[in-house]
């Protein structure tokens, strides 16, 4: 059966039946009998166990792209996971025995490193708007590297480290000014945004120079991020020219060679059918190349390069399966319906599509379908119009009530964004790997919820 999969990029024909290799988790298989497997677990076994809505996490899918990356950027230490595309302590130790290094960007993420036992000289930390208790924690456990967003920051965290008799590692976070052409809300490279020091205005170079001469910071590189999901290495090349420029300066007027060059994140990845996925080897050859052809012209030594690959490491190892409830048709003309399936999670589980319009791949996966193409909107069960998860697709006709969907490429920013709207509890999250269901976060119930009372 042949059905077209309506996106709002275009349509892509192809048998619902299908598991885009590229979208879903590299064990994703579709068993002659239908049902779904991930590294050899029905779906409808972890359905049944542990209830729906549940993430089901790849494990060997989530550890070969560390590998994967680890490879295309020359050791793992050059690689830094994103806490904040998914963080667990089973997640901070799968990073660890894969050597990578690993970026936090918050108190919190911080200490569920450090309960891990993910070792502190592998962490740099991120944010905005560092308390001193943040600071502090940062000094005192011996982090690699705390990355300076401004310079009240850069003062607080002197005095931090002073205080507590240590030299601290860090990077200051530059602004480029390079447009990565993604979503406004995930781009983090312009001018008019709240993270990091200017280029243009000269501020980074203040910062540089500031912690340079403080006798309780050691400056060994910079930082930039020019945003998310981002597919090439035209916006990344721009800024390390732009930036290496900094360093070209540094080391004339100060003769200080930094070591590292942070070009931070936002390797995309394929959502659907119809999206390419990321050339890892070849954005990173491209990349490597560029910084080490720029240094040459400026005339300075190629700083390492650091990259924070989380969503492109954690997104397509995992999934999120629910169960359906309520199908519903509404005419949406004189001549035209639309079909509404509704499923047991939604914007409580993953806000994306309802904050940035992001699209998923949605498969049904307890049985193979072979009904008629219809007009098709998925949703959630919260109390809100705007709780959809699928927008406009042309799915079988015959999906009913109790059957298993799973969206795809829900590994990276849908569990740390989850919230409690509606009261629902957060779903659980378990790991596959070689036939066998490991419980790695459990169901949040009502019980925790009313726990935070008084």
């Amino acid at each position: 059966m042949t059905v077209f999969i309506s996106t709002p990029y275009g349509t892509d024909e192809g048998n619902f039946n299908d598991l885009p290799a590229h979208v879903w988790p590299r064990n994703a298989k579709r068993e002659e009998d239908g049902e779904v497997t991930i590294a050899g677990v029905p779906l409808t076994e972890i359905a049944q166990e542990y209830g729906t809505p549940v993430m089901v996490v790849d494990e060997d899918d989530f550890r070969s792209r560390c590998r994967d990356m680890a490879q295309a950027f020359r050791a793992p230490a050059n690689v830094h996971y994103a806490s904040k595309a998914f963080l667990t302590r089973r997640i901070a130790k799968w990073v660890d025995e894969e050597g990578l290094a690993l970026d936090v960007a918050s108190e919190n993420e911080l200490r569920i490193a450090l309960a891990a036992d993910f070792p502190p000289e592998r962490i740099t930390v991120h944010g905005n708007n560092k308390s001193d208790e943040f600071l502090r924690l940062c000094v005192e456990s011996h982090v690699g590297h705390v990355v300076i967003d401004n310079h009240q920051e850069l003062a607080q965290l002197e005095t931090v480290a002073r205080e507590a008799g240590v030299r601290q590692d860090v990077f200051v976070r530059v602004k480029p000014g390079v447009d990565a052409h993604t979503h406004e809300f995930i781009a983090t490279s312009h001018e008019d945004q709240k993270f990091g020091l200017s280029l243009a205005s000269g501020d980074a170079y203040t910062a540089s120079v500031a912690a340079i001469e403080s006798e309780w910071l050691e400056l060994t590189g910079l930082h930039c991020h020019v945003g998310s999901q981002v597919f090439d290495a035209e916006g990344f090349k721009l800024a390390a020219e732009r930036v290496l420029g900094l360093y070209a300066r540094i080391f004339s007027e100060r003769g200080v060679a930094l070591g590292y060059l942070d070009l931070g994140g936002g390797y995309g990845i394929a959502y659907m059918p119809g999206e390419a996925p990321l050339d890892v080897a070849a954005v990173a050859g491209d990349l490597l190349s560029a910084v080490q052809e720029v240094a040459d012209e400026l005339g300075i030594a190629a700083p390492t390069v650091v990259v924070e690959p989380g969503r492109a490491i954690a997104g397509p190892a995992a999934v999120t399966l629910y169960s359906v409830g309520v199908i519903k048709d509404v005419d949406t003309s004189f001549t035209t319906s639309r079909r509404y399936i509704a499923v047991d999670g939604g914007m409580s589980d993953n806000v994306r599509p309802a904050l940035y319009g992001a699209l998923y791949d949605a498969r049904v996966v307890n049985r193979f379908l072979d009904g008629n193409a219809t007009d098709t909107r998925l949703v959630g069960s919260h109390c809100e119009s705007g709780d959809i998860l699928v927008e406009d697709a042309r799915w079988p006709d015959d999906i009913a009530p109790g059957d298993l969907i799973a969206l795809a490429a829900t590994g990276a920013y849908c569990y740390p964004m989850a919230s409690n709207y509606n009261s629902f509890g957060r779903p659980p999250v378990v790991s596959v790997r070689g036939g066998r269901v490991t419980p790695m976060v459990r169901r949040e119930t009502v019980e925790d919820i009313l726990a935070r009372e008084y």
